[in-house]
C-alpha cells in the first residue's frame, strides 16, 4: 500500500499542486450542483448529496486505483436511491450503504474487479439508458412545477399521478425552468469553460429572487434550510433483521458502484494514456461508501462526467479530487444558507440533461436496430429497468446474456466430412493414399472444430448419426481444433462412440490437442476407442484403416 500511495505522487512538485488545485477547484464548482441534484432526485435533503461529495471525494481519491477519479453522487444510482428511501427509509439507506461499501472491500480481497468487464455491453447499456429514463420522467414534475404529487417506486405509477397533476401545470414554472435549461446549453456550446450547470442555477434563482419570490417551488420551501454546520458522525443501528432486509439493496448498489467506477475508471485510462488498478478501485469505492454513511452520505461511486472534467482541467493527481472535496465543504459552511433560495424549477433542467447525456441513445438504437441476439438483451434490459427494478433488469440481463452467447458457442461447433488437405504438414498424404480414399467408401474423415459442451451435444450426435447411418467401415475424428470437453459432451461423445463399435465401425481419433487430452484423462473415452486407435496425426490413422 505505501509502494501504491508513493508511486501516485512520484516527483510531486509545486506546479503540479497548482494544476491540482485549480482542477479541483473547477470541479468542485461542477459536482455542487450535482450533489444537490442527485440528493433531491434520490429522495433525500439536498445537503447529504454535499456530504457524499465531500466525504467520498475524499475516501475515493486517497484509496481508489485512479489518480484522476472523482466520487460522489451519480445518477445512475437515482432509481435505487428513491426506492429504498420509499420502501425503507433514509436511516435504512445509509446502513444499505454501509453494506455496499463492506461488499465492495470483498470484491476487491477476491480480485473481481477484472470480471466486472465481462458484464455485456448490451446489458449496461441497457439499464443505462432505463436509468437514464426513470431519471427524466422523475424531474417532469419539477420541470412542470406540479405540487403535491406521491413519489413511487415504479415508474408507470409516477407517470399516472404527472398526468392526473397535469391540468395544475404552472407556466411560470416552465418558464424558469426553460431559463435555466437555455443558459446551461448556450454556456455549454459556446463558452464550455464556464461551468454551465452552475451559471443556469446562478441566473435563474437570481431572476426569481428579484421578481418573482415566493411564487415558485424551492429547495427551502420544500426541504427546508440547508444547515451549514459540518456532518456529525452517527453509527448507524445494526440488527439481524435490518440486515437481512437490506441485503438485497446493498448487493445492487455494491454492483452498480463497480460498474460505474470501473468505466469511469476505463475512460480516465483513454483520456490520459494511463492504466488503473480495477481491485483498488474496488476497494477505495468500499472504503467511501463505508465511512459515508456514517456522516450522513448517501451512496457514492466514481463519476465519469467530474472525471472528464477533471482531466481536461489539467489534474495530474489524486490532489485534485482532495481540493475538489475541500472546496465543496467550504462552499457548504459559506454558502449552505443561500441555496435554500434555489428553484426546483432550476434544477431539473441539470437532470434532465444528466440523463439525456448518460442514455447513449446513438449507442442503443445502433445495437436495437441490429436484430439480433444482443437486441434482445439490450431491450429486455431497458424494458426491465423501467418497468421493474434494477436487481430484476441485472440478473435477467445477465443471464440472458450468457445463455444467447452460450447459444452461439454450441452453432460455433461444425462437424464436415472431407479429405485432409494435402499441402499442410500434418495432413500430407501421398497421392497413392488420397486415391485409396476416394475410392474407398469405407472410410469417413470428419472434422470437429468448435467446444463441445452441453449446448453442442445435440448437433454432434445429429452429425455423427448421419455417417453412420452411410455404414462406413472407419470413422476418423480430427480433433485438433477442439479447445475442450465438458461432462454433458463427453458423455454424448462417449455413446455415440459405443454406438459405433457396436454396429461394427472403427471410430479413430487424431490430433487431440494437450488441452483436449487434459480433459479427456479424467474420463474413460480412451478406454472405450483403444490405445491403438488414438493417433498424433491423420496420416497414420488413415494408413492404419487402409490396412485394416
Amino acid at each position: 500500500m505505501n509502494k501504491f500511495f508513493l508511486n501516485r505522487f512520484h516527483n510531486y512538485s509545486f506546479k503540479k499542486l497548482q494544476q491540482d488545485s485549480l482542477a479541483g477547484i473547477i470541479v468542485g464548482i461542477v459536482a455542487i450542483p450535482l450533489a444537490m441534484s442527485f440528493a433531491i432526485a434520490s429522495g433525500v435533503k439536498p445537503e447529504y448529496g454535499i456530504y457524499t461529495a465531500c466525504i467520498a471525494g475524499i475516501m475515493i481519491a486517497l484509496f481508489g486505483g485512479s489518480k484522476y477519479q472523482i466520487g460522489g453522487p451519480t445518477g445512475a444510482f437515482v432509481p435505487v436511491l428513491l426506492g429504498i428511501v420509499l420502501v425503507y427509509g433514509y436511516a435504512d439507506l445509509l446502513l444499505a450503504g454501509l453494506l455496499a461499501g463492506i461488499l465492495l472491500c470483498i470484491m476487491s480481497f477476491f480480485k473481481l474487479g477484472n470480471l466486472i468487464k465481462f458484464i455485456p455491453k448490451p446489458v449496461i447499456l441497457g439499464f443505462t439508458t432505463g436509468i437514464a429514463v426513470i431519471i427524466f420522467i422523475g424531474q417532469i414534475p419539477n420541470f412542470l412545477g406540479l405540487t403535491d404529487l406521491k413519489k413511487h417506486e415504479q415508474v408507470v405509477d409516477n407517470v399516472a399521478e404527472i398526468l392526473h397533476h397535469i391540468t395544475s401545470t404552472n407556466l411560470l414554472n416552465v418558464c424558469i425552468a426553460l431559463l435555466s435549461f437555455a443558459i446551461i446549453i448556450i454556456i455549454s456550446k459556446y463558452a464550455p469553460k464556464i461551468p454551465s450547470t452552475l451559471a443556469g442555477i446562478l441566473i435563474s434563482t437570481i431572476v426569481v429572487v428579484l421578481f418573482f419570490e415566493n411564487q415558485l417551488p424551492t429547495i427551502g420551501s420544500v426541504y427546508g434550510e440547508i444547515s451549514s454546520e459540518l456532518p456529525s458522525f452517527h453509527v448507524p443501528e445494526i440488527t439481524m433483521e435490518r440486515l437481512q432486509r437490506l441485503i438485497g439493496p446493498a448487493i445492487v448498489i455494491a454492483l452498480l458502484g463497480a460498474i460505474e467506477s470501473l468505466l469511469s475508471a476505463v475512460v480516465a485510462d483513454e483520456m490520459t494514456k494511463t492504466k488503473h488498478h480495477s481491485n483498488r478501485e474496488l476497494f477505495g469505492q468500499g472504503v467511501a461508501n463505508i465511512v459515508t454513511p456514517l456522516f450522513g452520505g448517501i451512496p457514492a461511486t466514481g463519476a465519469i462526467a467530474r472525471t472528464a472534467t477533471n482531466i481536461r482541467s489539467g489534474a495530474v493527481s489524486p490532489i485534485s479530487g482532495i481540493v475538489h472535496s475541500v472546496f465543496v465543504l467550504l462552499v457548504l459552511v459559506v454558502f449552505a444558507p443561500y441555496a435554500a433560495l434555489i428553484p426546483l424549477a432550476s434544477m431539473a433542467p441539470i437532470l434532465m440533461i444528466v440523463a439525456w447525456n448518460m442514455s447513449e441513445q446513438k449507442q442503443f438504437f445502433r445495437i436495437a436496430k441490429r436484430k439480433d441476439s444482443e437486441t434482445i438483451v439490450l431491450v429486455t434490459t431497458f424494458l426491465l429497468t423501467v418497468f421493474t427494478s434494477l436487481t430484476t433488469a441485472v440478473a435477467v440481463g445477465i443471464g440472458l446474456g450468457i445463455l444467447l452467447f452460450a447459444k452461439r458457442m454450441g452453432n460455433a461447433l461444425t462437424v464436415s466430412k472431407m479429405l485432409p488437405h494435402h499441402e499442410t504438414d500434418d495432413d500430407k498424404l501421398s497421392a497413392e493414399m488420397l486415391t485409396q480414399l476416394r475410392n474407398d467408401a469405407k472410410i469417413s474423415i470428419l472434422t470437429l472444430e468448435g467446444p463441445l459442451f452441453f449446448l453442442a451435444t445435440q448437433k454432434l450426435e445429429k452429425q455423427l448419426l448421419t455417417v453412420y447411418k452411410e455404414q462406413p467401415k472407419v470413422v476418423i475424428l480430427k480433433m485438433n481444433k477442439v479447445p475442450f470437453i465438458d461432462l454433458s459432451a463427453e458423455a454424448t461423445f462417449k455413446e455415440m462412440i459405443t454406438y459405433a463399435i457396436e454396429n461394427n465401425i472403427t471410430v479413430m481419433l487424431t490430433g487431440i490437442t494437450k488441452s483436449l487430452e487434459k480433459d479427456l484423462a479424467h474420463t474413460d473415452i480412451v478406454d472405450v476407442v483403444g490405445n491403438r486407435q488414438i493417433f498424433k496425426q491423420v496420416t497414420d490413422a488413415v494408413d492404419a484403416a487402409l490396412k485394416s
